[in-house]
């Protein structure tokens, strides 16, 4: 198809590379350095999507990352991803793409039947219908989520790769207009390391598209190619076209997502990746944001075909593409001038609908000259056209523009409109960096005014809108920010700029119409989710004045474009409907990222193997060889049971559970969480984070300990041993390594840095075999000769150092089954060597290796609990029955003083208990309600639940261990278990301790 809307000539496409793709099913024809919706624009495609609730049809409207209509689908099968802006996308051969939100097609969607319902559907509908009817929300809701979304995502795995990368600089400049060039070039030539970083495909901005700026004497894009040439010769300047700073965090720490090869098509890339994300930490951050052109609020100004001015202007002199012949600029300020007289010059027909009552100006005079006709005092009270603009109607605006529009009606022609209605600094980073803002009256903007962050904002963003101030601003912030880093003091450059004065804006933030706005047509603000004029004032009228109430009842600000277009207008809107200045409305917040960026460029490279780290211990080449079956622990794969022959796994694990009470068992430990703690404080450290007191530990022994949380609940349980005055060796469950070091360290950097004490993570270095059982003992002695084993010697919870089978040793005399027991601690080099000298040393008291399903088992018929099965964050040590762990004389501790909230310490809280079944064979499923009765016909008050089941074959029946209100006083107490079968099992309170209750065993 020929590109009707193409210029002859013009652009910074290459016209001799044709690049050919797809868009709902045709093939079109686009030229290399076009972006998705410039082609389509020159193919005269201007219905590219819907709207989100009310399906209406939607158009390009802008030329960059601010846009919030024209979301498509673009690729095919695996390579298939929603919700790209066709502003944003280059196109390349083969690309395809597809409109999203509609069905069977953009061109015919029957979802736009919603348009019949749109008075009905407005702001407040959901929640006005559904919330006082369950039946109705029940009967429409999968209809409902169907409709709901945006695009869908592959379901296949994504082909591509990615990679993450962490710098430092000294000054990254976010933004590569004209202020950023400036302010880099001025940073580099101080000697600092600069980061410049830009989301279009090459610098320049406004520079690019702007060709009658002349700025030191040349053309703008000559001086922009000039100050690349420059910035590209310094080696302490990185100039990254296609990279969008996303996210700017505490401490100056920004994140950002580089489009590596996505504009070379899938599969295309190489070996290069598709995207790269970035961690960045700077010393000084510049923001060159610039600034977003403003949507004129008039009756259906969310037509295909209605777009803003200054993209319009970025089509004809950076793409070559003439949008429309027939064009109305409807605008309030000199800047879309611009876009008329380009638009003139390149043969189209235009018209400039002006909202001010007389335009006297340089730039006005221009365009008259160029006979373009001029109406001032006047709006478009409608647009005609339902795919695309065919005419607007133009009418009269009286002397204070708030009542209805006068006059009679004048229709124009037009297949375009361009409209523009002022600027708003692009401050999302500023306000992610918790930057304030001021509210300037005379320019109608919030600008930057103060911010703790070590951040400088120049040109557009910062609300200036004259070149050549910006360019003396973004000169003296490079040198600035240069010094502030650490960089050698140097003079800012000087640039000239020839300009012209603008008349004052008149500003109307809703155009009138022949009706009043809630009986007119609507006028959207925010476009992507139809919220419109009217929807502000329904919220206003309902009482959902504060700024957050607005945001969430009209959905204003939450498009994926996060209001960067709609939030100035809606919270003027609000501010006049309640007779209150814009400022004491407030602004709603902007989050990361400032642009949607692709889940795979955040994980990176930790996909698939890598997404999460298969940690073996220095005994699994036994383990294989043995057959072993595992399961995942945190990141670990741990053996879960050893088979023989054809045994299931039940069958195993009663085999190893029985050989263990037996005799003898040997379990796999290295994976437990290990930490060294040393220096003079150590111990006295300790004391504040559990519950038990380490200050009295001695030398030689060992402590079994709960950590709490600031709430006073279990968090993680450990054994700690005192290996001198002035080191302790801790340690953790297998899957709370890691929090339990982030949390130690975190409270000696934060809470507690005056004492002496030092962590290093140790659960690689150690490689553990526990051995449990009757004829542990004897096992030891046969493989050491330098330890005592006598029980008055190596007394329970004790710990001594010796020499095992040859290898240098720490043994822990600590028991997780109630065995004697014995944990043989050798640096992991020597694990397996280790593991074969027990194993053959137990050969002739049959010993038996086991897995951690037998650990449970042993442990439960213990009631020994597990942190986070047993536990879930509410359970406290009383709610355990471990009141004894809790020292009430050693002073405070982390959650002490939470157990006197009242909640924390009301009776009736769910406590430990266990539980035998009527029938012993039946094993109650964890996570099963216990109720008083044996009905579930009808609602019933859960009294607590099973938190581990098993089959005992040392009881001889089955057991379990449970959480259950009040439960310490309810022993002998009949209650009832119901299970997904439908059946009612009944169940008598016990102890949770079912084996040994004495506790005989532990010293053999």
């Amino acid at each position: 198809m020929t590109q009707i809307n193409r210029l002859n000539t013009g652009g910074r496409i290459d016209r001799k590379k044709k690049v050919k793709f797809k868009f709902e099913g045709k093939t079109y024809t686009g030229y290399k350095g076009d972006t998705l919706s410039s082609a389509l624009l020159a193919n005269d495609i201007h219905l590219v999507a819907r709207s989100f609730k009310t399906h209406r049809p939607r158009g390009i409207l802008t030329a960059g990352s601010e846009e919030p209509n024209a979301l498509l689908h673009v690729g095919e099968g695996a390579y298939k991803e929603p919700n790209t802006r066709s502003t944003q996308a280059e196109i390349y051969n083969g690309m395809v793409a597809t409109g999203q939100n509609a069905w069977p097609s953009i061109n015919f969607d029957f979802g736009a039947l919603n348009q019949l319902g749109s008075k009905v559907f407005a702001s407040g509908f959901y929640y006005k219908t559904f919330m006082s009817s369950l039946r109705a929300w029940m009967m429409w809701e999968k209809l409902i989520r169907k409709m709901a979304g945006l695009g869908s995502a592959s379901k296949e795995s994504d082909p591509d790769t990615y990679a993450r990368k962490m710098v430092y600089c000294d000054v990254l400049v976010a933004g590569g207009g004209s202020a950023g060039l400036v302010s880099a070039l001025n940073a580099g030539k101080a000697g600092s390391r600069v980061i410049l970083m830009d989301e279009q495909n090459e610098m320049g901005g406004w520079g690019l598209t702007s060709p009658n700026t002349v700025i030191d004497g040349q053309p703008a894009s000559e001086w922009v190619a000039s100050m690349l040439e420059k910035l590209n010769a310094m080696d302490n300047v990185e100039v990254l076209p296609r990279t969008t700073v996303l996210g700017y965090f505490d401490y100056n720490f920004l994140t950002a997502v580089e489009r590596v090869t996505d504009h070379l098509g899938n599969g295309n890339g190489g070996n290069l990746p598709r995207q790269r994300f970035y961690r960045i930490r700077a010393k000084q951050v510049i923001l060159a944001q610039g600034a977003l052109e403003r949507p004129m609020l008039f009756s259906d100004n969310d037509r295909p075909c209605v777009m803003m001015a200054s993209s319009v202007r970025t089509y004809i002199n950076r793409f070559g593409v003439l949008p429309g012949n027939e064009m109305v600029v409807a605008t309030n300020n000199d800047t879309a001038y611009l876009t008329a007289l380009d638009a003139k010059e390149k043969g189209a027909k235009v018209t400039i609908v002006d909202i001010r009552k007389v335009v006297k100006s340089d730039i006005a005079d221009k365009a008259r000259q160029a006979g373009i006709t001029i109406i001032e005092n006047s709006g478009i009270a409608r647009v005609n056209g339902y795919k695309r603009v065919k005419s607007v109607v133009i009418m009269t605006l009286t002397d204070d523009g708030s009542a209805t529009i006068t006059g009679s009606k004048r229709k124009i022609k037009a297949n375009l409109v361009a409209m523009s209605s002022g600027w708003t600094p692009t401050v999302s980073l500023y306000s992610q960096a918790r930057g304030k803002l001021h509210w300037d009256e005379e320019r109608t903007m919030f600008v930057p005014r103060e911010c703790q962050q070590d951040v400088m904002n120049v040109g557009g963003c910062n609300g200036t809108m004259d070149m050549s101030a910006t360019l003396a601003e973004a000169a003296k912030a490079g040198v600035e920010s240069a010094v502030l880093a650490g960089g050698n003091k140097t003079v800012p450059t000087k640039h000239t700029v020839e300009s012209h004065e603008e008349q004052e804006m008149r500003i109307l933030w809703v155009i009138p119409g022949k009706k009043t706005v809630t009986r007119d047509r609507k006028k959207y603000h925010e476009f992507q989710n139809d919220a419109s004029v009217s929807d502000i004032l329904v919220a206003g009228r309902e009482g959902y004045e504060s700024v957050e109430h607005l945001k969430r009842f009209t959905t204003t600000g939450m498009a994926t474009d996060q209001g960067k277009m709609s939030n100035i207008n809606a919270l003027a809107i609000m501010a006049e409907h309640r007779k209150i200045t814009i400022p004491e409305v407030g602004t709603t917040t902007f989050r990361p990222p400032f642009t949607t960026v692709t889940i795979g460029a955040i994980a990176g490279e930790n996909v698939g193997e890598l997404f999460e780290q298969d940690r073996r211990t220095m005994i699994d080449a036994w383990h294989q060889a043995n057959g072993a079956s595992y399961e995942p622990v945190g990141d670990w794969s741990r053996v879960r049971y050893y088979p023989q022959g054809d045994e299931s796994m039940d069958e195993a694990v009663q085999r190893e559970t029985k050989a263990v009470r037996d005799s003898v068992g040997l379990l796999d430990a290295s994976t437990l969480g290990k930490i060294d703690v040393q220096g003079k404080d150590a111990a006295a450290f300790l004391n504040r984070v559990y519950t038990n007191n380490f200050v009295a530990l001695k030398t030689g022994m060992c402590c079994y300990g709960l950590m709490l949380n600031e709430h006073g609940m279990i968090w993680d349980d450990g054994v700690t041993a005192r290996i001198s005055d002035t080191h302790l060796h801790l340690t953790t469950t297998t899957g709370g390594a890691g929090r339990v070091y982030e949390w130690l360290e975190e409270l000696h950097q934060t809470e507690w840095s005056e004492m002496e004490v030092f962590f290093t993570s140790v659960t690689e270095q150690w490689a553990v075999a526990s051995l449990n059982g009757p004829n542990a003992k004897k096992v030891m002695e046969k493989i050491c000769k330098d330890i005592n084993f006598d029980v008055a010697e190596f007394p329970f919870m004790g710990f001594r150092s010796g020499t095992i089978a040859g290898l240098p040793a720490k043994v822990y005399r600590i028991s997780f089954t109630g065995e004697l027991a014995y944990e043989i601690n050798v640096p992991a080099r020597y694990g397996l060597e280790l593991w074969q000298a027990v194993m053959e040393a137990g050969k002739e008291f049959d010993i038996c290796p086991y897995g951690t399903e037998a650990m449970h088992v042993l442990r439960a018929e213990k009631g020994f609990i597990i942190v986070g099965q047993d536990t879930d964050g509410t359970v406290t040590p009383m709610d355990a029955n471990m009141n004894w762990i809790v020292s009430r004389k050693k002073g405070d501790f982390i959650g002490l003083r939470s157990f006197s909230r009242k909640d924390t310490a009301r009776e009736g809280r769910k406590q430990l208990i266990g539980l035998v079944t009527d029938d012993k064979n039946v094993v109650l499923p964890e996570g099963s309600h216990i109720i008083v009765g044996n009905s579930m016909d009808k609602p019933v008050k859960m009294q607590g639940h099973v938190s581990s089941s098993y089959m005992s074959p040392n009881c001889g029946h089955s057991i379990a261990m449970a959480m259950l209100n009040n439960g310490l006083n309810r022993m002998g107490e009949k209650l009832y278990v119901g299970t997904m079968d439908g059946k009612m099992h009944g169940v008598t309170v016990t102890s949770p301790v079912f084996f040994d209750k004495e506790g005989k065993r532990t010293n053999g």
